[in-house]
């Protein structure tokens, strides 16, 4: 089982997971052309997709999906809220109804050998949600795009062997950015995107001796530093409340905008 983030910021998101017989994209943020170079360089093409997760309708996860879908005529997997968005959504282009495929969160489905289970995350979004993929007992977590974390979200990602978790904004960074009011309030929001030292806070609570790999992702380009993410959440995890310390783990930011290396998960 592979995951990659093809891209992951606040201009598109990207992510492949998949097996050797099963490929998955979760969200086309991006040009179809930028979405087909990142397959390319993990040795497949558009024509090999089983499939798109889709976790809400923000143009920064839909971007490609129109060019995609068309092209290659792959099935979209969707809540029935960000499927109703999507049709609305002129700037992405005619798509053939008979590609949507309805998923509800905490109903597993599955797709050739991966099995899929959406959950519910918060988000200023019609019905956003993260996504938990299976293969075998192998299991990796996308969960981005939250204001908020509560223990149901805990339960979710407990015993993945690989996550990708949102560490999108430095709290002081923007609070002193050049972002106007209202804009700060909905990041910083319940329905906005996770801190970097709250993204640790939630780590410190699914941590376990068989996680493979943490990606952090989403990183706003005006708010955040790499740097700066992946050394606050470093702190979080070895100083907090947990048996581990940061460096029994292997984490790695994921680039904004271009091809993060592959995590083969074992």
């Amino acid at each position: 089982m592979r995951l990659c983030s093809i891209a992951s910021g606040s201009s598109g998101n990207c992510i492949y997971v998949g097996s050797e017989a099963t490929h998955l994209l979760v969200d086309v943020g991006i040009s179809g052309k930028k979405a087909e170079a990142g397959l390319n360089s993990l040795g497949l093409t558009g024509r090999d997709l089983d499939g798109i997760l889709v976790t809400h309708e923000h143009m920064d996860h839909v971007a490609g999906l129109g060019v995609m879908a068309r092209k290659y005529e792959v099935p979209i997997y969707a809540t029935a809220g960000t499927l109703e968005e999507i049709q609305k959504m002129g700037n992405l282009g005619k798509i053939d109804p008979a590609l949507f495929r309805e998923v509800k969160e905490d109903v597993k489905l599955t797709i050739k050998d991966l099995t899929v289970n959406p959950m519910k995350i918060s988000h200023d979004a019609a019905q956003p949600v993260g996504y938990r993929i299976a293969y075998g007992d192998k299991k990796v977590g996308i969960c981005t795009d939250l204001g908020v974390y509560n223990d149901y979200t805990v339960e979710c990602l407990k015993g993945m062997d690989a996550l990708l978790l949102e560490a999108n904004h430095d709290v002081k960074m923007l609070q002193v950015g050049p972002y106007p009011y209202y804009l700060k309030q909905r990041i910083l929001g319940d329905r906005g995107h996770l801190s970097n030292e709250n993204s640790g806070k939630l780590l410190c609570r699914i941590l376990h001796d068989k996680l493979q790999a943490i990606v952090l992702g989403h990183l706003s380009k005006e708010n955040n530093l790499p740097e700066l993410a992946y050394e606050a959440v470093r702190m979080e995890i070895t100083m907090g409340e947990n048996p581990y310390r940061a460096e029994d783990f292997r984490m790695m930011v994921a680039d904004r905008s271009n091809v993060s290396p592959v995590i083969n998960i074992a």
